[in-house]
């Protein structure tokens, strides 16, 4: 089943995507095909697609690796090894797009499947009124891009995974937790991608996500409350988990937020600690606030309200069934002034960030990526498109953003790392808190809402702390917000520093039909938002 990574709370061992067939763990460390071998399988594709009239061909040959760890409590619940391999052809036959994929990595298998994708072509050309119009990508040459890490979380043995996970376990039970899961997920993309531009590119592609769920019951009220993990899936190795503290920011009332590395065992103990405290916590008295928000909280928002809104396929109305279209159409945009936010709000796209989900050295186009302007000073100024689409804007050329999440799936238009920029001046979290009246801290994704122009939304959060004057006073709950995205964006006051900024984001992130699934980052510093109205979500018995 696929599924949308933000909607990824409690989550049901059925509910995890699986691609590909199960495998021995020892598997998933045999070597595969060779960079020379993979050429040319993919040359093969190449000549056959155009000795059948493709004007156009890419190939994508990839091997897709996934290791899930499962544990509650006391016991391993699963261990998932998974493994996927085939090739993708795509063409342009006759001015229309044609796609066909096989798992038979061999000469006639591939030839046959570069066949079908121009018979598939040829055929969709009857219904097809305009040419497929690509932008000119110079071709690369041979390339290849490693996601940058010190440890392949696959090589690391399945035991001192779970060692670690017991480890997070015990230490949430000894401090208070009546129930614990969790989780680690390893993902490792070996993708070749050649096309008839002459680009022929082999990347390798780690993700990384340590998550858990920590529950506290109080017998006497009959109330439970929940912490999930204040981690942040990443594009690194087994690294990420090496706890260092100068990965670490410490945050008002003995929160940390994490960088480039995670305690997940420290931060176990916190969300114990936190769960028993929101128990007893103060139910929010509904109003506006003034709203501090944390990078791991942040990162959801700017997700739905300005990275799925500003892609263009959603903004034209062809990406609909899958969580709506867009309120940010193509008129808002050619006028040059449209407010998407104040003018301290500036949210770039990029696939380029050390460290970060989406960060590749090329997509699944063979275009090289790179960073670009969404908003600047509060105005919205581009989209996110592929090379098919940006002659829609009057740009020459691709943003570098298309993707497909397995060999066997057509690529298209996904979203890239959408974050905010730091603020310019020197400011602490502890130094915005002192500013704020009446406010609320918020830290951590929750439970959300937004309607199918991604417009109006609501949006909560795992911890919130009551400021007055200046001061954290104490742990609020049943807290959530309620705005439109552009009233919200214009209502951005401050931002911390580059000292502050963190990236959060989605491992499961759905689009398309069929259903895809992608990983994005979204980076912010904690940042401020003046006069938002705060509901109080408590179920009154």
């Amino acid at each position: 089943m696929q599924m949308s990574g933000f909607g990824l709370g409690a989550m049901m061992l059925s509910e995890v995507p699986v691609i590909g067939n199960p495998v021995a763990e020892e598997q998933l460390l045999n070597p595969w095909l060779d960079s020379t071998t993979k050429k040319k399988l993919a040359e093969i594709a190449l000549n056959a697609a155009r000795d059948k009239g493709a004007t156009y061909t890419d190939v994508r040959i990839g091997r897709y690796l996934q290791q899930y760890l499962f544990t509650r409590e006391k016991q391993v619940q699963n261990i998932v090894n998974g493994e996927s391999y085939g090739i993708g052809v795509r063409v342009i036959a006759n001015g229309t797009w044609g796609f066909s994929a096989t798992s038979d990595v061999t000469p006639d298998g591939i030839a046959k499947c570069a066949a079908t994708a121009v018979a598939i072509a040829k055929a969709n050309s009857k219904f097809q009124k305009e040419p497929v119009v690509l932008a000119v990508q110079k071709g690369v040459g041979d390339q290849v891009w490693k996601t940058p890490l010190t440890k392949n979380a696959f090589e690391i043995p399945v035991r001192e995974k779970i060692d670690l996970l017991m480890n997070v376990n015990g230490a949430a039970m000894d401090n208070g937790a009546n129930f614990v899961t969790s989780n680690l997920f390893f993902i490792n993309e070996q993708k070749y991608f050649a096309s008839t531009d002459g680009s022929f590119i082999d990347q390798d592609v780690h993700r990384i996500w340590p998550t858990f769920t920590v529950t506290v019951t109080d017998k006497a009220s009959g109330k439970f409350k929940t912490r999930d993990a204040i981690s942040s899936p990443m594009g690194m190795g087994y690294e990420y988990l090496d706890a260092l503290a100068s990965e670490k920011i410490a945050g008002p009332n003995g929160l940390v937020g994490y960088r480039n590395a995670y305690d997940m065992v420290e931060d176990a103990i916190m969300a114990a600690k936190q769960a028993k405290e929101k128990v007893t916590a103060k139910s929010v008295i509904p109003g506006k606030y003034d709203l501090v928000l944390d990078p791991n909280h942040l990162g959801l928002t700017i997700h739905e309200s300005v990275g799925h809104p500003t892609e263009l396929d959603r903004v034209l109305g062809y990406e609909a069934n899958y969580a709506g279209t867009s309120f940010a159409t193509l008129d808002k945009w050619k006028t040059k002034n449209f407010n998407y936010g104040s003018k301290l709000v500036n949210i770039v796209a990029d696939k380029t960030q050390a460290h970060t989900l989406g960060a590749v050295g090329y997509d699944d186009e063979g275009v090289p990526c790179k960073e670009w302007d969404i908003i600047k000073d509060g105005i919205l100024v581009n989209y996110q498109a592929i090379r098919d689409q940006v002659q829609i804007l009057g740009e020459k050329e691709s943003h570098g953003c298309c993707y497909a999440d397995d060999w066997s799936s057509v690529q298209f238009q996904r979203m890239p790392n959408i974050s905010l920029k730091p603020g310019s001046e020197k400011r602490s979290v502890l130094d915005m808190i002192k500013g704020v009246e009446k406010g609320i801290y918020i830290v951590g994704r929750g439970s959300y809402s937004i309607d199918q122009q991604r417009y109006n939304f609501q949006f909560g959060g795992q911890v919130f702390y009551e400021i007055k004057n200046g001061e954290i006073t104490g742990m609020l709950e049943d807290v959530a917000y309620q705005s439109n995205t552009q009233e919200f964006w214009n209502s951005c006051v401050q931002l911390c520093d580059k000292d502050d900024y963190r990236t959060f984001g989605s491992f499961f992130d759905g689009k398309g039909q069929p259903a895809q699934i992608s990983a994005v980052s979204h980076g912010s510093s904690t940042t401020r938002f003046n006069g938002v109205n705060v509901i109080n979500t408590g179920r009154k018995i």
